[in-house]
């Protein structure tokens, strides 16, 4: 286990850590709570306005895309993180606020989802990029990878505990607690020591191109348009976890808040699963990406054809693990493989694809589970899994010479190392 937390080790990483991991069960209690609200409170379990709010709240990082990489690549990382940290704080306070006065209506929900939207599109970049300042570049794997259990274990405690109080209180209560959880993570930002932080961003503050450099980038880069290609799939289709999991609740199962929630802290069962395989990994595997796209269509599929609510939070299990395996993989792929001086805007880029296709696919998946029913929505996720493992095998046929075989009855297969490769892909 010292393996897995090796970056504990680095002092401020771990202060970083402690008031990210306060601060994420905040932010997992208003998801929960706030999904909660417009899907019982203010509409009649309408999917589709859950499905706009997640699109207001993350279409954002598509919009403000040609500023939010270079503001990572071109700010100080920490001022920033404080800057947008508080403004959340504040919009989780507000939208608390008015919601325990009982005058919150859809359309506020709708303006303070695209609020936060706004400043996370900024705060996103910089926050996966700052990691970098934290620990030597031999740990950096290693501690996305435990940013990400950080953020999953959080996921088992903040929706758990949300349904709580939304049973006791209501979901204000809730958005209250989020806004004092980010005094957690301010905290932590200003007792960070300064001299013992790796800089990153001296060569990134001389480049005078923007984002189009990032895009050329990632264009002469096969093996970034495949990860990027494989998660757009993922991401627009089946991550979509709020409305899958909200309406299978309310509509296949009958279940109340608490119901809810503790599906909800299931599937983060095994996304925390997934992230502590993935920190116990030396490096990531391309290969490993196209089993998890493959898992993760199979596990949807189960857990459509589920017939009880004990079924369906086993098979969220395994659907945490293998989405987990993804977004952790990836994001370290990107980060490990990318020059130093772009990597704000290529993780902008990849933060984009990851939550700014949320305004594509969420509207679509909540329209599906309105008009054909939950199950079905959940197939459209299953269906995303299996064509990013199809992307997958290709890349690695057509650049890596895949070859497959068996021996006895176990399947084998090999790739060879090329140039286009990140840097960690051997194979699987």
């Amino acid at each position: 286990m010292g393996n897995t937390f090796r970056s504990l080790r680095f002092w401020n990483y771990r202060l970083w850590a402690t008031g990210a991991l306060v601060s994420n069960v905040g932010t997992w209690m208003q998801r929960t709570a706030q999904d909660w609200l417009v899907l019982t409170h203010l509409t009649d379990h309408n999917a589709t306005a859950v499905g706009i709010v997640m699109a207001l709240q993350f279409g954002p990082q598509l919009v403000l895309l040609p500023l939010t990489g270079l503001a990572a690549d071109r700010l100080n990382r920490r001022k920033l993180l404080i800057a947008t940290q508080a403004s959340m704080g504040l919009l989780a306070l507000g939208l608390g606020l008015l919601t325990m006065s009982g005058l919150a209506q859809l359309w506020h929900v709708y303006v303070f989802a695209l609020l936060h939207g706004c400043v996370a599109a900024f705060d996103a970049p910089a926050r996966q990029t700052f990691v970098a300042e934290l620990v030597s570049d031999t740990e950096l794997s290693n501690a996305v990878a435990l940013n990400s259990t950080s953020f999953n274990a959080a996921r088992m405690v903040g929706p758990a505990v949300a349904g709580l109080v939304i049973a006791a209180t209501g979901p204000g209560e809730a958005f209250l607690i989020n806004a004092f959880s980010f005094l957690a993570v301010l905290a932590s930002l200003a007792c960070l020591r300064k001299r013992e932080l790796f800089p990153r961003q001296e060569a990134a503050g001389r480049k005078k191109a923007g984002l189009m450099e990032g895009f050329r980038y990632v264009w002469n880069r096969p093996d970034l348009r495949a990860l990027l290609a494989m998660l757009f799939l993922v991401a627009t289709f089946g991550l979509n976890f709020p409305i899958f999991i909200s309406t299978m609740s309310v509509g296949a199962f009958h279940g109340g808040p608490s119901q809810y929630g503790v599906l909800s802290s299931t599937m983060a069962i095994g996304s925390v699963t997934g992230a502590l395989l993935a920190a116990r990994r030396a490096q990531p595997r391309f290969g490993l990406l196209m089993v998890g796209s493959a898992v993760f269509g199979s596990s949807c599929l189960a857990a459509a054809l589920m017939p009880n609510v004990i079924g369906f939070g086993l098979a969220l299990v395994v659907t945490g693990v293998a989405a987990q395996t993804i977004t952790t993989s990836t994001n370290a792929l990107v980060q490990l493989s990318t020059e130093p001086a772009l990597r704000g805007r290529v993780i902008a880029i990849l933060l984009a694809t990851l939550l700014g296709s949320t305004p594509i696919g969420a509207p679509v998946v909540g329209w599906v589970a309105d008009a054909f029913g939950p199950r079905w929505a959940m197939g459209v996720a299953a269906a995303a899994g299996f064509g990013a493992a199809a992307i997958g095998l290709r890349y690695l046929f057509k650049y890596h010479g895949l070859r497959v075989r068996f021996a006895g009855l176990r399947l084998r297969y090999s790739v060879q190392s090329g140039a286009t490769a990140p840097r960690g892909n051997d194979g699987a």
